[in-house]
């Protein structure tokens, strides 16, 4: 499906900054293909309200009869699950297997029938909309998408509600922090697989040693002028900056947001910040053509490991994060054994493996103890298992109306020359 055929019918700004993200923001940020091979995965994007009707027989998204099949779980036992490539544990012999899944195979008796089929958030909505909206089956049971693109799923209603009953590991061991997102109230629909975080990154050598610690020092520090970048993406960037103005990303107002274009916009104005970018800012934060940046954690594990001049912080005023998320689509055949797998990687041994194979931020309490029998290293990194302090640091996007989407993307879109 083009592109066009996805985006037709969304406001022009909505439609501007999607193409953006597709092109150089979340779309194109690597996942585990830039850590293990330099190959870019597609990632999240910026997805707005798209004028879709709810699901034939979801005209009331909050009845979960319209969104239930008959499930066959108890006589078949296989659940299909769709998920991004190379995000999840790889033998290194053998890529096609996942020790995770066979170990739940050998625990359940429940075969898993895995796809590397999603790209990018985008396409994959334009890839199962047509049986969604229909009210059919996808052929998947379960599924791995970006928080933004749930919570539209959700509003569709083209998602089952989990039974609490099968996922007792999961509402046990969910950190307190993954619990409450509003767009999700209570963890009725999704449970998270691993989160991304936003942090001020610096080339040491490029600044001579001096640390670059807040949003305020990368757009008034002189000695940075000229040698800062901020992130394309309009929560990211947005969302840093109104935290370093003391507002709550998760709270803000029209106002707000107001204020922290107008401090941007300064910052574009007096030439301080040199652009906007997407995960292209890797390249020139390493070779130190800049000197700091707002960064992608899942970047910056690799972008360390070649290059010892890269250091990040943590603002003392937060971050603002994401996650990717497990939901099962309407319609699913084998709804309670996608239930039984999203229980199982809620398991902190489990959960240890999957993080080592991936080097994401683990959503499951107990992840670290486990981890660090596996990965020593990877058990100490606070882009992998964020530390307490940086836990508490962290921040979420709120959600969006239509209007505001189309308002706020617009008055980005102008900032940033897009």
């Amino acid at each position: 499906m083009e592109l066009h055929e996805i985006t037709d019918g969304l406001s022009d700004p909505v439609r501007k900054a999607w193409e953006r993200s597709l092109t150089s923001g979340r779309a194109a940020l690597s996942r585990r293909m830039l850590l293990r091979a330099g190959a870019l995965a597609a990632g999240a994007s910026t997805l707005a309200a798209c004028g879709i009707p709810p699901a034939k027989g979801t005209a009331d998204a909050a009845d979960p009869s319209a969104r239930a099949a008959d499930d066959k779980s108890d006589t078949d036992k296989v659940v299909n699950f769709s998920n991004w490539p190379l995000y999840i544990d790889v033998d290194d012999k053998d890529p096609q297997k996942h020790a995770s899944l066979d170990e739940f195979t050998a625990a359940t008796g429940i075969k898993v029938r895995y796809q590397e089929d999603i790209n990018d958030n985008v396409e994959f909505f334009g890839k199962v909309k047509p049986q969604l909206a229909a009210g059919q089956d996808t052929g998947r049971d379960l599924m791995v998408l970006t928080d933004w693109m749930v919570a539209r799923l959700i509003r569709l209603g083209w998602v089952q509600k989990l039974d609490q009953a099968n996922i007792t590991d999961a509402i046990t061991n969910l950190e307190a922090r993954f619990r409450a997102p509003d767009w999700d109230p209570g963890r009725l629909y999704s449970y998270p697989w691993a989160g991304i975080q936003v942090v001020v990154a610096y080339n040491k050598k490029a600044t001579k040693g001096k640390a670059v610690t807040s949003v305020s020092q990368l757009l008034d520090d002189p000695d940075l002028k000229g040698r800062v970048t901020f992130l394309s993406e309009m929560r990211d960037t947005i969302g840093m900056t109104l935290l370093d103005m003391g507002k709550d990303p998760a709270k803000f107002t029209a106002d707000d947001y107001n204020a922290a274009i107008a401090r941007l916009q300064k910052g574009v104005d007096s030439q301080q910040i040199r652009k906007f970018t997407g995960n292209d800012y890797g390249q020139e934060l390493s070779s130190g053509d800049i000197a700091a940046c707002l960064a992608w954690g899942g970047d910056l594990i690799q972008l360390q490991a070649d290059n010892p001049d890269i250091a990040y912080v943590v603002p003392e005023q937060g971050y603002v994060a994401s996650t990717d998320n497990m939901l099962i689509p309407a319609k699913a055949q084998h709804k309670k054994n996608a239930e039984r797998l999203i229980n199982f990687y809620y398991q902190p041994k489990v959960a240890a493996e999957l993080t080592a194979g991936i080097s994401y931020v683990s959503p499951v309490t107990g992840a670290k103890d486990e981890l660090a029998k596996l990965d020593p290293e990877a058990a100490q990194n606070p882009l992998v298992i964020p530390t307490p302090e940086m836990a508490a640091k962290v921040h979420t996007f709120r959600s969006l109306t239509e209007a505001e989407e189309t308002e706020f993307e617009d008055k980005f879109s102008k900032l940033i020359g897009a």
